[in-house]
């Protein structure tokens, strides 16, 4: 006698989102697709009142100066902080040697814009050094011309930030 088992039929079943997926996680979802095809380190994203910016996590790295002979690097198109204190009448100088960041964090958007309005007492930017966040304030109401400084870049004691002109 021979025996025969049936096996049952077995379907994958997947679980249906409840709800629909936001326009918002779309755009959040492609930015980053597009960041991590075109090995991009940051992305900024400005649109309809979202502001948006997506940082890559990095290893630890001392970053070294290089001293580009005041002129702008062809590498970057960065220009050097001593050569842009030259070119503009009045700029926002550096306080103290460190790292400058435009943020509170690297998802934060920048405490200011190109174009901003700002007010004496206001936080432009931070400068790290030793580990502690040092707030830069405005000394004056001004208006930012240009943001001089890349951001996550070292800085020197007297350095040019900000481009600015006066209210």
């Amino acid at each position: 006698m021979k025996k025969t088992v049936k096996k049952a039929a077995t379907k994958k079943v997947t679980a249906k989102p409840t709800e629909k997926e936001s326009p918002i996680l779309k755009d959040v979802k492609q930015l980053y697709s597009f960041m991590q095809d075109n090995a991009i380190d940051t992305i900024e994203y400005d649109q309809n009142g979202l502001y948006l910016r997506l940082v890559k996590a990095k290893p630890a790295v001392v970053p070294v100066p290089v001293n580009v002979g005041g002129a702008v690097s062809a590498a970057s198109g960065v220009q050097h902080p001593a050569a842009a204190q030259e070119q503009y009448k009045e700029v926002i100088k550096s306080p103290l040697m460190g790292i400058f960041f435009r943020g509170s964090t690297p998802s934060a958007p920048p405490f200011v814009k190109e174009g901003a309005e700002v007010k004496k007492g206001d936080v432009i930017c931070l400068v790290e050094a030793m580990k502690v966040f040092n707030e830069v304030r405005a000394e004056f109401n001004c208006v930012v011309q240009k943001v001089l400084v890349d951001n996550g870049k070292p800085v020197k004691q007297g350095d040019a930030l900000f481009a600015i002109e006066r209210i």
